[in-house]
């Protein structure tokens, strides 16, 4: 067990601290080189010291999944899309018998995603391609018919399902076992702690009650876990006495209710009080709950001890949010808040509302927010309007939709760049101390958990392309060491190993 951490530099450029630890908290901060009785020293030779990282908004479950699935982020086209598939499956890399690909980008393609095109790939097989915002899925023909969706609708005629159908498809794809699911999140939760990462707040759209006690009772202890209860899981939670706070097992602890209220930018169904352009279908989106739904649900988890998370993106859903919020008379949080109307902004702060944010959607959605927020992307993704307003951030991922990383949220939240482009509305950036403050929940101080990362590279001084490389050479939770670099002295590895 470490008992001091040695020669830790603060950030910032002040002298050389020891930290005393016990019983997973720090217990005192002494300058370097004091004698003290502790028994086990971990000496960080002037590394940098902080917090730990959270990841406020994953969903552990598709992120684990996600990597072994075929990528296409990097098609600029339906029919390159389809290419990628076609080549995936003559290759053997698609052994699964629906063939699953993840990360397309349509809202900027110069041909439209149908089930025809991939019909063309295979006609028996069935292929299911998830966007990149997790809100559309498109499908082929054969996809259809395995999964029993109604072919009369008008979207499974184009084969591009949106929002709830969408949702209801992608919770059928798991063809993995619990095991190789569990094993795959602890691959992906050892990756986390190896960026920094101590704590994310898991909202996969599952009962995740039981997914968590069984990982830890597998060994699962890589992060702290908060995770979220969905309207359809709602009063099976509140029967088993579950509540925001309540320990599960080992790390793992009860999040908050997550209800999505409307859809997402590149699929078009984001709820926005201006139309989109060339969307005569639903002009302004898609309102999955309206308010009349909305306030009810709301009540009632509140009333059964639950903290409350909104999904809302446009404009229009962020303001029937808050007003949702206004009747309750109590805050909660909006997840992503990407589009927010100027008489908004004020009322985060004073409705006590938190703006759960997630930077690197502006890095990867600024064209698409060209095209189809013209003329109000200033208020978009914007963060230091938040912040200016007096509201509170904290920033997130969304994995799969952006990697879980929280070096890459911060770099985009103060860069608003990445490829060497020009920066997006750089008047909305905010500084990597706001950033880092939005992406941590302790301090290093006395009687503080000792959740905490060493680094090579003070983060207050560097620019957004370090930021994203930030080397990470140690990670702490609760004193229990969970990533360690081998660069760090004999000593301290012999100690962690030990």
């Amino acid at each position: 067990m470490i008992r001091a951490i040695r020669n830790a530099r603060p950030l910032g450029g002040h002298e050389p601290i020891d930290i005393l630890l016990d019983d997973g908290l720090i217990t005192g901060i002494l300058p370097a080189g004091i004698e003290t009785p502790a028994e086990g020293d971990l000496d960080l030779g002037g590394r940098f010291i902080m917090p730990a990282l959270w990841d406020e908004h994953v969903h552990m479950t598709q992120w684990a999944q996600h990597r072994r699935r075929i990528d296409l982020g990097g098609a600029e086209s339906a029919a390159e899309a389809a290419a990628i598939v076609r080549s995936a499956m003559r290759s053997g890399d698609a052994r699964d018998a629906v063939v699953v690909g993840v990360g397309f980008r349509d809202a900027l393609w110069p041909d439209a995603p149908t089930a025809a095109l991939l019909d063309q790939v295979s006609l028996d097989r069935p292929i299911v391609l998830i966007s990149a915002d997790v809100h559309c899925v498109w499908v082929n023909s054969a996809a259809l018919v395995h999964f029993g969706v109604d072919g009369d609708s008008a979207e499974a005629h184009e084969g591009v399902l949106r929002e709830d159908a969408a949702f209801a498809l992608t919770a059928r794809l798991d063809s993995a076992t619990d095991d190789e699911l569990d094993q795959w999140v602890a691959e992906a939760a050892g990756e986390a702690a190896r960026r920094g990462v101590v704590g994310v707040v898991d909202l996969e759209m599952r009962w995740n009650r039981d997914d968590w006690a069984r990982r830890v009772a597998r060994g699962f202890d890589a992060l702290r876990v908060e995770f979220g209860v969905y309207p359809q899981h709602l009063d099976a939670a509140i029967a088993a006495g579950l509540r925001t706070g309540s320990p599960v097992a080992g790390t793992v602890a009860v999040g908050p209710l997550k209800v999505i209220t409307d859809g997402s930018l590149n699929t078009r169904t984001a709820y926005c009080c201006d139309p989109y352009p060339d969307a005569p279908a639903e002009p302004y989106g898609r309102l999955n709950v309206p308010p009349c739904d909305l306030h009810p649900l709301l009540a009632r988890a509140s009333e059964g001890g639950f903290d409350l998370a909104v999904h809302a993106i446009g404009d229009g859903a962020n303001k029937l949010a808050l007003d949702v919020f206004a009747k309750l008379g109590r805050g909660g949080r909006i997840e992503h808040a990407q589009l927010v109307h100027e008489s908004d902004f004020a009322r985060f702060a004073a409705l006590g509302v938190t703006a759960s944010v997630q930077p690197e959607h502006a890095v990867d959605d600024r064209d698409v927010a060209e095209r189809y927020w013209a003329g109000r992307t200033g208020r978009a993704f914007a963060l230091r309007s938040l912040l200016d307003a007096g509201a509170r951030i904290v920033l997130g991922s969304d994995a799969p939709v952006a990697p879980l990383d929280p070096w890459i949220a911060i770099a985009a939240a103060t860069s608003r760049t990445r490829d060497g482009r020009p920066a997006f509305h750089p008047e909305q950036a905010i500084t990597i101390t706001e950033a880092l403050a939005a992406s941590t929940r302790t301090l290093v101080a006395v009687g503080e958990p000792a959740d905490l990362i060493a680094l090579d590279v003070d983060p207050l001084t560097a620019d957004g392309e370090t930021l994203r490389r930030m080397p990470v050479a140690l990670t702490m939770l609760g004193g229990r060491v969970t990533h360690h670099d081998p660069a760090l002295s004999a000593g301290a590895l012999a100690l962690v190993e030990a």
